[in-house]
């Protein structure tokens, strides 16, 4: 039976969100790690009034517990991926990959080219990292592009005029698709964390599920942008472009591609092991090892410390100079994510649980609609995939952890990714990033990049739901 003490911790989790979102969104513009602190915080105080499960003494406490058990885990994969990112950008791996599809590519298939390759080098990249390293190929193609699209005809001017459209909508759908949905990336890593689903797992469906969404949301979407979107990008950024240094000796497509898939690769093999072989198996023992991400990713740098390092002539020097870079603009997403751990576990710990499956099932909602739905306001109101997913993940990890409640947890983690993504608008940096490198209005940036992030959400449940239906 729902009763005021449930109603009264729901109040509490309620208001400790709202003030979350004032204290980001408001003139008042605070860190998302802070606003996450001091709403764990408060959340756990109001909590302590309504029941004797979270006494005051215990508030800290309980968060401290929460950032640990977070950052022990997840910080160490996102310190690894970042550093295996910065190797890949500095060796010029990126840039043979890209080059290497693209060399035999026809002007109509380029849109197709630039997602896979978005999709490859956003393995290991954080998504605003991956633009920025993206952006010099994006604009070179879209001007290469343009010669074939000279003529009178009315379609062939629209889309000269928009061939940036293009190119960098299946560019940012790639890397958005690949941040939202597939591990070793933050979002769905806390995700995995917070509501203990299985990392193999939930890797294998979010590449299935990436493939076609990204197809939906990048070449056939940028297609109908492309007719009414106007970008410009300014002749200072082209100029730039055409400045870009390139490096003169980068390693071979192949040693790119081995290295850059070679995490995933560890960690679909543990699943695959887990599946195949005996629970007493010495090489199922083996292969969990491997195949957990901090050893995996760990296996997979000191591999790109010679593959993108030593045999591209770097020095010992030059390559820790190269970590120590990398681990600079991860500090900010790590606090972020360790503050999300906190609430989780205040919310835990406050007696919550109960309250929010009693309120799940008499909303009749499924798991996976409530949790991209719940993403999806965050996400609304902060502006921020990452706290969304951080706050939705620790909103679904009671009700989740119910033995009351049948869910596959692989599918609420990547629901929970979905609904991140959904309707990036002028309260996410991500916006602006956009509008200005491609001098595009803030209509057109809604009309191409918003509606991109609405479709990769929608369009990502509606698999996420459909694989519901045979997992």
């Amino acid at each position: 039976m729902w009763t005021t003490q449930d109603t009264l911790l729901m109040v509490s989790a309620l208001a400790a969100i709202v003030l979350v979102i004032v204290l980001i969104t408001t003139k008042i513009k605070m860190h998302a790690f802070l606003a996450l602190m001091i709403g764990s915080l408060f959340m756990g105080l109001l909590a302590g009034v309504v029941t004797d499960k979270l006494s005051p003494e215990k508030v800290a406490l309980s968060f401290e517990v929460g950032v640990g058990s977070v950052l022990g885990n997840v910080g160490v994969v996102i310190a690894l991926g970042t550093m295996l990112g910065k190797l890949l950008s500095e060796s010029g791996g990126a840039q043979q990959i890209a080059d290497t599809l693209l060399r035999h590519a026809k002007p109509r298939s380029v849109p197709w080219i630039m997602a896979l390759v978005a999709g490859i080098i956003g393995i290991p990249m954080f998504f605003e990292i991956g633009l920025v390293l993206l952006l010099p190929l994006i604009l070179t193609m879209a001007r290469e592009v343009q010669h074939h699209f000279e003529g009178t005809d009315q379609e062939g001017a629209v889309r000269r005029s928009n061939v940036y459209i293009m190119v960098g909508i299946p560019a940012l759908a790639g890397l958005s698709v690949l941040h939202g949905l597939v591990p070793p990336h933050p979002g769905p890593l806390v995700a995995i964390s917070a509501i203990h689903a299985d990392l193999g797992q939930t890797l294998l469906i979010g590449l299935i599920i990436a493939i076609p969404t990204v197809i939906i949301a990048g070449p056939l979407y940028a297609h109908v942008a492309a007719r009414f979107a106007h970008p410009h990008p300014t002749q200072k950024l082209l100029d730039q472009v055409a400045q870009t240094r390139r490096v003169d000796n980068p390693p071979s497509f192949g040693t790119t591609l081995f290295t850059i898939l070679l995490p995933v690769a560890l960690m679909l093999l543990r699943t695959l092991a887990e599946i195949t072989l005996p629970k007493n198996s010495g090489l199922l023992k083996w292969a969990e090892f491997v195949g957990e991400p901090i050893v995996a990713l760990l296996i997979s740098l000191i591999v790109a410390m010679f593959t993108f390092g030593v045999s591209r002539g770097f020095g010992g020097k030059k390559i820790t100079e190269f970590l120590g870079d990398a681990l600079l603009p991860a500090a900010g997403i790590l606090m972020i994510i360790g503050a999300g751990g906190g609430f989780k576990q205040v919310l835990i710990d406050s007696g919550i649980a109960d309250a929010i499956k009693k309120a799940a099932e008499s909303s009749h909602l499924s798991p996976l609609l409530l949790a991209w739905g719940v993403a999806v306001l965050i996400r609304l109101a902060t502006g921020s995939a990452t706290v969304a997913t951080v706050t939705a993940a620790g909103i679904m990890a009671p009700l989740v952890a119910s033995p009351d409640i049948t869910v596959n947890k692989p599918l609420v983690a990547l629901a929970i990714g979905a609904g991140s993504l959904f309707f990036s608008h002028v309260n996410d940096a991500g916006f602006w990033l956009v509008k200005e490198f491609f001098g595009m209005s803030v209509g057109d940036t809604f009309k191409s990049w918003s509606v991109m992030e609405t479709i990769i959400s929608v369009v990502g449940l509606g698999f996420i739901m459909l694989a519901s239906l045979i997992l």
